[in-house]
């Protein structure tokens, strides 16, 4: 297991009497790609420029390779930013914007000359030195960004939403891009988005944010597959969020139907919620359903069709790679092992923490 790197220490910040993170805490591994994910306003950026030396906390300690750094400048920090506005330098030629940072730091033309052609080397743009910055396309500049942070030798980058402004193709394609770099170079990402397939492809670590709190870590995996709550489950991908009521361990009601499932623990008659992923609702003859519905929508997505059905009163939504037109009379099977079972918020304040208000 990696060391800690970084360690966020009870972490608060508010702006105009609004809090924006109230008493975060989180530490980030050497070598992690850890992506900090949730909807504008949760305090993804605002940890992130916490990290960076952009913005102070008003309470709380930033301790980066064993040493309290709250109060240092960004630039006497082991670590250098990529924005989503790439901030290039369009009088500089690629080879200049690259090499900005180290003529600060006053090094040789020979040791410049050496890094920029590593640097370009291993964002695949060769040969680009003399190229102006308004000769490329958006995702040459994004890598040329990063190819400027690279040279200085950080040990984290910091990636504010890099590929917000790339189309979907090139947005997928500098996904792959980004987790080749990281495996190259061995030093720690730390990236921010509010987009779930990117955390999921590329993340070592994930960790939903809502309303300045952490809602979960966890890998990808358990993510997807355990969310701890109805927000978190309703994030990551789509759900199917549904009052129910634990009426023993292994067994729910739901929809006024009874289900077994393999959670234990919540007690007798316990109002939960329950969720569902759609591709795991298995339509089948109305006669072997747990229930029965009808199908009200259908929409061919490629890989599966996404498919809504009515039934006890509930839209269900599902992903199936059977086609079932409009109006067709289906069960619905789930696996035991496909239901998750979470806790409803006790309080308003609970409420308030786990979902999004």
């Amino acid at each position: 297991m990696s060391k800690r790197l970084i360690d966020l220490q009870h972490i608060s910040k508010s702006y105009d009497g609004q809090m924006v993170l109230d008493d975060l805490n989180l530490y980030i591994r050497e070598n992690e790609f850890l992506t900090l994910l949730g909807p504008s306003g949760c305090g993804k950026t605002t940890t992130l420029r916490i990290i960076g030396g952009f913005e102070t906390p008003d309470m709380g300690t930033v301790i980066f390779d064993g040493k309290d750094i709250t109060g240092l400048a960004p630039n006497e920090r082991q670590l250098n930013t990529v924005f989503q506005k790439y901030a290039l330098f369009p009088h500089m030629s690629i080879a200049e914007n690259i090499a900005f940072g180290l003529k600060i730091r006053k090094k040789s033309k020979a040791y410049i000359a050496d890094k920029i052609r590593y640097a370009l080397k291993l964002v695949n743009l060769d040969g680009f030195e003399n190229r102006s910055v308004d000769s490329l396309s958006g995702g040459q500049q994004q890598r040329i960004a990063i190819a400027r942070a690279i040279v200085n030798e950080p040990k984290v980058l910091l990636l504010d939403e890099p590929l917000g402004a790339l189309d979907l193709k090139l947005r997928q394609d500098m996904q792959y891009e980004l987790i080749r770099l990281k495996n190259e170079l061995g030093i720690t990402f730390i990236y921010v988005t509010h987009d779930q397939e990117e955390a999921l492809t590329m993340s070592d670590t994930i960790v939903v944010m809502n309303q300045g709190y952490i809602q979960q870590i966890g890998t990808p995996e358990d993510i997807y597959n355990e969310p701890t709550n109805a927000f978190v489950a309703d994030f990551i991908g789509e759900s199917n969020i549904i009052n129910g009521t634990m009426l023993q361990d292994r067994l729910v009601r739901i929809l006024d139907v009874v289900f077994p499932c393999v959670d234990v623990g919540f007690g007798n008659n316990t109002p939960v919620d329950v969720v569902i992923r759609p591709e795991d609702v298995e339509l089948v003859a109305p006669e072997r359903g747990m229930l029965q519905g009808d199908v009200t929508s259908l929409i061919f997505k490629g890989v599966h069709w996404e498919t809504e059905v009515q039934a006890n009163g509930y839209e269900w939504l599902v992903h199936t790679t059977q086609m079932h037109p409009v109006g067709t009379h289906v069960g619905i099977l789930v696996d035991p092992f496909n239901i998750q079972i979470m806790n409803k918020p006790e309080s308003n304040d609970e409420k308030a923490v786990e979902l999004d208000a």
